[in-house]
């Protein structure tokens, strides 16, 4: 087992850079840029670094040299043969060539496009514009680089019996939380955490302490890299930025308003089964219910990602009745901001009532709250969204009102174009 304290001791770059692969990103990116390679070739876009905890000054905290060379060091990155071959010969969701061999040898040749890194005042500001497919792969790693660069600085003047004794205790939290999960009948429970983890090497290390505590309850790990070596499934599906696409392609109020659903019309093309997964709240869940087409009520089942999820979840339900569906055959997958307590009051709620499958993220791989003085390892809240496509204005407005994101007169147009829903509640974000 790797001495993850020894290593952060005694650190160099070189030989720990924070994303080691291609790879080293989460299942879904690499299944939407199959889609977004052959349909939008021709579709540019910016992603930009979104930090929603202000009160973490990224740019005083994060040396922008040191962030410099890991970006540039992502920029020399190619896939390794072992890792073609994994994505040629591997089974994903029960199905072999899952990925076409076109793009894989697009992914090949693929290296990650240029950045731009400036400061607003104590914050960072991070893009990234290029074509779709291309820039997309930039979220995960450029996450995951912003959060470990920030752990690392935190961590910088600790002792080596001091980093022993946080990781420890640090190994002893996720521990105990695995000890209870077991406790829950029919668990089933997959690692989300790659973008705002701690680090590479402590995801690795809570991956393997979950294939050890949990067994077949362990669906497996969203990272694409850490699924390889651990050789344990890789899962995932889809994400906000599609329709938030879409959306801002729009030429009118009616096509923005079947954006969503034209999302799903093209992944259904390509993807079947428990790839067929609806993430409704882009622009509200109750209005994307309420307006769905009969076909999406076929689709596998729903991941709640925003908002009150119990009382979304329940709407759901209810709606699969009223389109003649049996809800027992339906599979929700719960990842918003998950920690212990919310999947075991979650797994009771629904357990036997529908499939059930959760998405553990930060709590799972960066809870090292209250580990230092001054709790200075708290885990924040920080994305990488799409902010234009073709020039135009990329907007969200999800089931909590907190993670809204847009111009102000581009969010209220599309409240005006999706309405208002009951289900849209104010909630801090973690």
């Amino acid at each position: 087992m790797t001495d993850i304290a020894t290593r952060v001791y005694n650190h160099a770059w070189k030989i720990d850079p924070i994303v080691r692969s291609v790879l080293d990103t989460d299942f879904y990116k690499l299944l939407m840029a199959q889609i977004l390679h052959q349909r939008h070739r021709d579709t540019r876009v910016t992603f930009g670094i979104i930090n929603r905890s202000k009160h973490i000054p990224l740019a005083r905290l994060i040396d922008q040299g040191a962030l410099r060379a890991q970006l540039d060091h992502i920029r020399s990155l190619r896939l390794t043969r072992g890792e073609t071959t994994w994505l040629y010969g591997n089974m994903f969701y029960g199905k072999r060539q899952m990925f076409s061999p076109e793009f894989v040898t697009w992914l090949e040749d693929f290296r990650f496009p240029a950045y731009h890194l400036e400061t607003h005042g104590d914050q960072l500001k991070l893009t990234f514009e290029g074509s779709w497919a291309e820039t997309t792969m930039w979220e995960v790693p450029a996450l995951a680089v912003i959060v470990e660069l920030y752990s690392r600085a935190v961590t910088a003047d600790m002792g080596k019996f001091e980093l022993q004794v946080l990781y420890a205790r640090a190994m002893s939290r996720v521990w105990e939380k695995i000890e209870r999960l077991r406790r829950l009948d029919g668990l089933r429970i997959a690692d989300f955490g790659t973008r705002r983890r701690h680090g590479f090497l402590w995801q690795d290390w809570c991956v393997q302490a979950m294939i050890e505590g949990l067994g077949p309850a362990f669906l497996g790990t969203s990272n694409c890299l850490i699924a390889l070596r651990r050789e344990v499934e890789a899962v995932g599906t889809n994400a906000h930025e599609l329709p938030m696409v879409y959306a801002a392609l729009a030429d009118t109020d009616e096509a923005l308003a079947t954006a969503p659903y034209d999302v799903l019309a093209d992944w259904q093309k390509h993807y079947d089964g428990n790839l067929r997964i609806i993430l409704p709240d882009t622009y509200g869940s109750d209005g994307f219910f309420e307006n769905a087409p009969d076909w999406i009520a076929k689709w596998t089942g729903v991941r709640i990602d925003s908002g009150d999820a119990i009382a979304m979840a329940e709407r759901i339900i209810a709606w699969w009745k009223r389109r003649g569906e049996d809800p027992s055959q339906k599979l929700f997958i719960f990842s918003d901001a998950l920690d212990i307590a919310d999947i075991e009051r979650l797994h009771v709620h629904f357990n036997g009532r529908v499939r059930l499958g959760f998405g553990w993220g930060t709590l799972l791989t960066n809870d090292f709250r209250d580990l230092v003085p001054g709790n200075g390892l708290e885990p924040f809240s920080i994305v990488c969204k799409v902010i234009s496509a073709n020039g135009r204005p990329a907007v969200k407005l999800s089931d909590n009102a907190a993670k809204a994101m847009g111009p102000p007169d581009e969010v209220a147009r599309y409240r005006r174009v999706f309405g208002s829903s009951p289900g849209i509640v104010q909630q801090p974000l973690v």
